[in-house]
């Protein structure tokens, strides 16, 4: 509010629940109850997901704060998209909520708890991805898939497995849940005629579940079979490695849920 633009990081996204009043009571209303003559350009980064590490320090938060109006909601999934995304963040007049996986940071420790190598070109110039745009991370006819953060690289994989079996994946990666670029979706499912949503957060109450009444709003004459979502089962993260690994959506639970709309 003096001039300064300050990006905060709550190591577990867990954490963020303690400064709820802060965020949600103060910092999103502050611009709209000064009519704008207050800036609040606040990013705070938010490392999310589950890693080994139990109940308490692995939820997907992101839901809670679609539903908070004056947030912007973000969640890169690749290294060129992280940048420009936080750019524009910094940028922004503001509270943007910056959702990073901790799966998706690499190095030794994340690669043995069966994390990703995600690399990719990151410019050193300066460039900015702004809000609401979609990214296709992969054209497809068959399916179209929703997903956002580790789950864009499980749906990717996934993908390739039922590309062999003739099933072409379209994959549409939000980057932004808030603002949400709902025309890119739609043009996809006019095109594949069919929807799942992947999501690592629990099923009730979901952000799965706002996109799938959003398409069912917009967009039901264009489907050929009913909306999926692939999510969390609606449990807290087990510390235990093998449960952690049965709650949490996987390739193969991603390829049954293509072929019963599909086939």
């Amino acid at each position: 509010m003096m001039g300064m633009r300050p990006v905060a990081e709550v190591q577990y996204g867990d954490f963020i629940f303690c400064a709820m009043d802060q965020v949600v009571n103060q910092a999103a209303k502050l611009r709209y109850m000064s009519g704008g003559q207050v800036k609040i350009p606040i990013v705070i980064r938010i490392p999310t997901g589950a890693t080994r590490r139990g109940a308490q320090h692995a939820q997907s938060p992101e839901a809670f704060f679609m539903h908070v109006p004056g947030l912007k909601v973000v969640a890169p999934c690749t290294p060129y998209d992280a940048k420009g995304l936080l750019k524009t963040a910094i940028k922004d007049d503001n509270l943007v909520l910056f959702f990073e996986h901790k799966l998706l940071y690499g190095g030794k420790g994340y690669r043995a708890m069966k994390g990703l190598e995600v690399v990719g070109n990151v410019p050193e110039e300066e460039y900015l991805i702004p809000f609401g745009v979609a990214d296709v991370k992969r054209e497809g006819e068959d399916v179209t898939v929703v997903a956002k953060l580790l789950m864009v690289h499980k749906s990717l994989a996934a993908a390739e497995k039922l590309d062999k079996e003739g099933i072409s994946v379209e994959i549409i990666d939000p980057r932004t849940l808030v603002p949400f670029d709902k025309e890119t979706v739609i043009k996809s499912v006019k095109k594949t005629g069919r929807l799942i949503i992947v999501e690592e957060d629990t099923k009730m109450g979901g952000w799965g579940a706002e996109i799938a009444a959003m398409i069912a709003e917009e967009a039901l004459d264009y489907l050929d079979a009913p909306i999926k979502r692939v999510s969390a089962l609606d449990t807290p993260i087990p510390a235990s490695p093998p449960l952690e690994d049965y709650v949490i959506p996987n390739e193969e639970r991603m390829i049954e849920a293509v072929k019963e709309i599909v086939t």
